[in-house]
């Protein structure tokens, strides 16, 4: 059995491992990654729509999406290496009174918190998206500076760019339990080694509960599934991604949302009324009838739109819909970056930023009253929140 050490020790090569793992290796850290699957990515990551935004109701969210995008839309120029990056922001169409007070009641906090977004009206709303349904269009929010990446590319550049600076990968190898020693965290075993840290971070995703429970804390993250699906190439006739926050007719939907990728494709998913809980990743039959009439009420034209295929992925949640970054206090050493909320992929960069800032120095990048809302010792029923999807 291996028996190796290491500066820091990372659970999950996801969305968020991934960005952690790259922001410790620029700091020169000898880090591992452990993970389950069989390459990085290959968890929720490569379920994820793409969609990158900033057009959230939370500040801790905003800010750290709003670093993401600093990083997604920067990353070829830095690197040379293509992320499938296509700007042209969010557009939230809205055609009844309730979604147009929810969003223009959002926009303080939005602006606020540094988010380039206003109200616009059903003339720039047709602009930006050609062939929306007028009937009782009354506008809309647009936020310029979001986007689309491809989660495949994202995750593989990741994995190289930090591989090359040192970082060692084990796929394929789940962790099995966490070594304690006189209440500080000491590493990490699996089937196959034992791998000796003082620094280990949870961030496996939907499976981090599983993973608290080896360090003895409880972590309130539970998992629900959502459907997402894809078509094949277009001409591109649309660039913000589009998100209609109205429930569906059928009583099964609470909002859809959509966009058109580098390569032409739309690529889409919807967030259910009734949350389906639990890891079960297998395809619905209810899906892809239900969200075809979505968009074709939405956008007539997309009526001819040929389905390449469809998959089902998870939401690790909190009760408040409010991610944890933070570190354990009953174990020293042992760190978490969990509960995303079907965000990780657009938090990803932001998040593993502020966490290497915070492992290294003690404090993160982004202002210490936001980093606090986000603590694991917060209450999480008090004033619950429902995140804006």
């Amino acid at each position: 059995m291996s028996r190796t050490r290491y500066d820091a020790i990372v659970i999950g090569a996801g969305s968020v491992g991934l960005a952690i793992a790259y922001y410790l290796t620029l700091e020169k850290l000898r880090v591992l990654v452990l993970d389950s699957e069989a390459s990085p990515g290959q968890g929720q990551n490569k379920a994820a729509i793409g969609g990158v935004r900033a057009t959230h109701s939370d500040g801790a969210k905003i800010t750290l999406c709003l670093q993401s995008l600093e990083f997604f839309s920067t990353f070829e120029e830095k690197t040379g290496i293509d992320l499938g990056w296509v700007p042209g922001g969010y557009c939230f169409p809205v055609y009844r009174e309730a979604e147009e007070n929810i969003l223009k009641g959002i926009l303080p906090i939005q602006k606020g918190n540094g988010l380039e977004i206003d109200w616009v009206g059903p003339e720039r709303i047709k602009e930006l998206i050609p062939g929306i349904n007028e009937n009782n269009l009354r506008g809309g929010t647009f936020s310029p500076g979001d986007g689309q990446v491809s989660p495949l590319k994202y995750a593989a550049a990741l994995w190289k760019e930090s591989k090359d600076r040192g970082c060692e990968y084990r796929f394929s190898e789940p962790v099995s339990g966490l070594l304690k020693k006189a209440g500080a965290i000491r590493g990490v075993k699996t089937k196959k080694g034992v791998y000796y840290s003082d620094i280990v971070v949870n961030a496996a995703g939907s499976y981090a509960k599983e993973i608290g429970k080896m360090a003895g804390i409880d972590i309130p993250v539970v998992p629900d599934s959502h459907e997402g699906g894809i078509s094949a190439p277009m001409e591109r006739f649309f660039m913000p991604l589009i998100v209609d926050l109205r429930p569906g007719p059928e009583g099964l939907t609470k909002n859809f949302y959509f966009g058109q990728n580098d390569r032409g494709q739309v690529i889409f998913c919807y967030t259910p009324l009734q949350l389906i809980l639990g890891t079960n990743r297998e395809n619905t039959s209810e899906f892809m009838p239900v969200l075809a009439r979505r968009m074709i009420d939405l956008i007539p034209r997309l009526k001819n739109m040929l389905i390449r295929r469809v998959w089902r992925g998870l939401y690790p949640m909190t009760p408040d819909g409010v991610i944890i970054l933070d570190h354990v206090k009953e174990v020293k050493g042992f760190y978490l970056a969990v509960g995303m909320c079907g965000q990780g992929f657009m938090l990803g960069p932001g998040v593993g930023l502020n966490m290497a800032n915070f492992i290294l120095r003690g404090k993160p990048v982004i202002k210490q009253e936001i980093w606090n809302s986000i603590s694991f010792y917060r209450d999480f029923y008090a004033g619950r929140k429902e995140a804006l999807k």
